[in-house]
């Protein structure tokens, strides 16, 4: 769980400021606090398949623990409670914002592919439906990368501490008036900053969905999930890595995975500015005015198995097991929420679920679930929400508990 500049074995350029951060990274690690509460100690399994480029190895159910016939119960389950959206996703949404004065698409579109998924235990391929190779959006599934690309950020001192205010580091403006000087990375991940201000164009009250009209509170004691604030974050992390952060995400974490070069991560036409003397679009952390990350099933399948595995690549730590520790911690005033990950906390999202269980999830329904008590790990895209737990609870009920760790 220590720092781990340099152990990369494919990273052949270290940008100056990244070198510069890691040199005072012990004295400042001293300094950091973890928030509270503190989650439950993870559960781990012995396993150490991890999937080379290109390749998943598959196991019969059986091979695994799982009745075959029950998972095929769930599958067939699952196709027949197609997605929300229909497959022309830009007419889908200006439908839904037609009568929003902020509701102008801002990034690119694409029409959706059918349903499809994955489903693996212990690491090993088990099933799979639809098109899995397929690239579509993702809409709010690209948060949990935006966290990631924070976790690498506060990994290598970047961020020297999560509750440090923002301000200290991101000198824009953005974070000079009364009301976000107090905001810290912690609140941003969290979705408690209540930032204000206007950001490409949309005015945060855009998408304060708890109350166009409320009063603004202080910093970290309000929940709400706002696209504009995500946005403010991802700018936010542009200044601190001083490249885009699709590069960054590539590099360090992509790449090392074993990853497609199929994915893309987008922003919106009137996202760019000028990073030392280069002109760089930043991305948006959702697909509510377009854009996004656009990725197959089988490219977040790795992504989540990352995660399944507290950050760990094989013999590389591509995430620190503190970072992964602290995304899935329940925000106090908002417990199904960590940084910016779905947690199914007393079992609220998922009732026939663990506890332990969490998502990285987006509009359509797009989700990579991670069962860390079953080593379970599912990518469904474009599935019906209010089906989510049935699929799940079909899934579970296909288990053998007497499968070994």
């Amino acid at each position: 769980m220590g720092r781990f500049v340099g152990q990369f074995g494919l990273l052949l350029v270290v940008p100056f400021a990244l070198a510069a951060a890691a040199t005072g990274l012990q004295l400042k690690a001293t300094a950091r606090r973890a928030p509270e509460p503190q989650p439950a100690e993870p559960v781990t399994w012995a396993t150490d398949y991890f999937p080379d480029p290109g390749h998943w190895e598959r196991r019969p159910p059986a091979a695994v623990g799982i009745d075959a016939a029950l998972l095929d119960s769930a599958i067939a389950f699952v196709i027949e409670h197609g997605p929300e959206m229909g497959e022309d996703l830009e007419a889908a949404l200006a439908e839904r914002f037609a009568d929003d004065p902020y509701g102008e698409l801002l990034g690119p579109m694409r029409r959706r592919g059918a349903g499809n998924g994955l489903v693996f235990r212990h690491g090993y391929l088990v099933a799979e439906w639809g098109d899995t190779r397929r690239v579509d959006m993702t809409f709010s599934v690209t948060k949990s990368f935006l966290s990631a690309v924070t976790g690498l950020a506060y990994d290598r001192g970047l961020i020297r501490d999560v509750h440090e205010r923002v301000g200290e580091s991101v000198h824009d403006g953005g974070f000079d008036s009364p009301q976000n000087a107090g905001i810290t990375w912690h609140f941003l991940l969290q979705q408690t900053s209540e930032w204000e201000g206007t950001l490409w164009g949309k005015p945060d009250l855009a998408d304060r969905r708890r109350g166009r009209d409320r009063k603004l509170q202080n910093p970290g004691t309000f929940w709400e999930y706002n696209d504009v604030r995500v946005n403010r974050t991802a700018l936010s992390l542009l200044h601190i890595w001083r490249e885009s952060l699709p590069s960054v995400l590539k590099r360090e974490l992509m790449d090392p995975i074993g990853a497609s070069d199929a994915w893309e991560w987008h922003g919106y036409r009137n996202s760019y500015l000028t990073i030392d003397d280069e002109r760089v679009q930043s991305v948006s952390g959702g697909g509510h005015w377009g854009g996004g990350m656009w990725i197959s099933s089988r490219d977040l399948a790795r992504f989540g198995y990352l995660y399944l595995r507290n950050g760990k690549w094989g013999e590389r730590q591509i995430l620190s097991e503190e970072w992964i520790a602290m995304t899935i911690t329940p925000t106090g005033i908002q417990p199904t929420y960590g940084y910016m990950w779905w947690l199914n906390a007393d079992g609220a999202l998922w009732p026939s679920a663990p506890h332990t269980s969490y998502a990285a999830r987006g509009g359509g329904l797009n989700a990579v679930w991670i069962d860390p008590e079953h080593d379970l790990l599912i990518v469904a895209r474009w599935v019906d929400r209010n089906h989510m737990d049935g699929f799940l609870a079909r899934v579970l009920a296909s288990l053998n508990t007497d499968s070994t760790r």
